[in-house]
């Protein structure tokens, strides 16, 4: 997080992360979609041949809430294997993290191996998953079996991060995922930086201000239960 008292602006950094061809992007590229176009910056990819990205995407969305200048850049991490130095490094900074797994069966021990990784490279940056705000997607739900559903109810049941089941190349899920993500940072953001105290914003107006951004946004529903990934989902 960083934040310029002189200006009132407020920069926050959201990761996405997880294994080649989840859907990392996707949801980058649906949720830009979303975004009002006067509010939403450019979106930067760097594609290979085969359609992965290669270093990262970023979506730069700013926005007003109350007095306050926020900006919300939005980055993904490239997938394969070899670029795991990079990934490390996109992840420095990061406020927040959501973890876009597979719902193919065949994908399930990726899932597990590239959190893993996730896990590892955080804690090379001096962040640790179980205090960073997190949350998980379940991408490609159309493409998953009775064993997804299984790990995700298990999931769902142990309880860690909140879970989402998205299809993004249809924009499903893909909202719902972000704007629990955002309330979950502003509110670890205002547990160190007493935001609703010197500024006067609390997480729902400030959640509410990010919904205002959004072209068609989702209904406002409760809160869902918190949801872990686990070696149990993978």
């Amino acid at each position: 997080m960083q934040f310029n008292t002189a200006q009132r602006e407020l920069t926050l950094k959201i990761v996405y992360y997880g294994p080649g061809l989840s859907g990392k992007t996707t949801n980058l590229r649906a949720l830009y979609q979303r975004i009002q176009p006067q509010l939403r910056g450019h979106l930067m990819t760097l594609d290979t041949a085969d359609d992965r990205t290669l270093f990262f995407d970023t979506l730069p969305l700013v926005f007003r809430a109350g007095n306050l200048k926020v900006k919300l850049k939005l980055f993904t991490v490239p997938g394969q294997v070899m670029h795991n130095s990079t990934r490390r490094i996109v992840l420095q900074g990061a406020d927040a993290i959501a973890f876009i797994a597979d719902s193919q069966p065949s994908k399930r021990q990726e899932n597990y191996k590239y959190w893993m990784n996730m896990v590892e490279n955080l804690k090379m940056n001096g962040l640790s998953i179980d205090s960073l705000p997190s949350v998980v997607q379940w991408n490609k739900k159309d493409l998953g079996d009775a064993s997804t559903a299984e790990a995700i109810a298990k999931m769902r049941k142990e309880g860690k991060q909140p879970v989402f089941e998205a299809v993004a190349v249809r924009g499903e899920g893909v909202v719902e995922t972000f704007l629990s993500l955002v309330s979950l940072t502003f509110e670890q953001i205002d547990r160190v930086y007493l935001l609703g105290d010197k500024l006067g914003l609390d997480r729902q107006n400030f959640v509410e201000e990010v919904r205002r951004c959004l072209v068609d946004p989702p209904p406002v529903e409760p809160s869902a239960p918190p949801v872990p990934l686990t070696p149990a989902g993978a």
